[in-house]
């Protein structure tokens, strides 16, 4: 099981800050959202400012998971957005750790995204040159760390999620299931606090889906888990489960 084992060079494991830290890692007040309006992309292509979000409230604590439910369009995407920083919500506060996202610059966004968020997308988006260790390694060397550092911290999470003998394979070499494992292993490699999942069964067939899942599980001991899916199944691992329809919460799973 993976449960925090690796940490990046100065995050601090214990003491005061830890004690000190508010007990939702994510949480969103009010968050409204409109694709056209203040410069964000249009979605409609038809000129007009779609609402995607409409008075969404939620928190995620340290240690749940959280799925998200609802047709495409009802803001499950966007969510996933504004909580890792891609966006600033149109009006409302999005809170990542006890910061709120939209006071924060550009450059800090990213920061912030880097040192808390890492993110599971439904296609891997792996590197197809690089190797699974290079693949993994890659948060890495954005946060400046060494070399050796690096490769000991791939390699360490690639024999976690049962990749040791996969480590120089690249991802034409693996098999779908194996190269979602290689994306939660560098997903997981700034060890964040959360963690955030968009459709990450979409791609694999049920048994191998089941065993993505059960990885999930496993890392979200105590880490904030939000996860995005249409699949009943994939849902089933959560704690409670949002229900989402044109942009507004209609069941927060509670």
């Amino acid at each position: 099981m993976i449960n925090r084992i690796l940490r990046v060079s100065g995050k601090s494991t214990t003491g005061s800050s830890e004690d000190a830290a508010p007990k939702a890692a994510v949480r969103l007040e009010d968050v409204t959202h409109e694709y056209g309006s203040g410069g964000s992309r249009l979605r409609s292509g038809t000129g007009r400012t779609v609402t995607a979000l409409r008075g969404i409230s939620l928190e995620v604590e340290n240690g749940e998971i959280v799925g998200l439910r609802g047709p495409s369009g009802s803001g499950k995407s966007t969510i996933l957005h504004a909580v890792s920083g891609l966006l600033v919500p149109t009006r409302g506060r999005v809170e990542l750790k006890g910061t709120d996202l939209a006071g924060l610059s550009g450059r800090n966004r990213t920061r912030a995204r880097r040192r808390h968020v890492g993110i599971v997308f439904q296609r891997f988006h792996l590197l197809p040159s690089l190797s699974a260790r290079a693949n993994v390694a890659l948060p890495l060397v954005q946060a400046g760390v060494p070399k050796p550092d690096r490769r000991e911290r791939a390699t360490a999470l690639l024999e976690q999620v049962g990749l040791g003998d996969r480590i120089t394979h690249l991802p034409g070499e693996l098999s779908g299931g194996e190269r979602q494992r290689v994306a939660i292993a560098r997903a997981l490699v700034s060890d964040p606090d959360v963690l955030i999942a968009d459709e990450p069964t979409g791609e694999l067939d049920t048994a191998t889906g089941a065993d993505v899942l059960e990885l999930l599980t496993d890392v979200a001991r105590d880490r904030a888990v939000l996860v995005a899916s249409h699949d009943d199944e994939t849902l089933a691992v959560a704690d409670r489960v949002i229900s989402l329809r044109d942009g507004q919460v209609i069941d927060d799973g509670r």
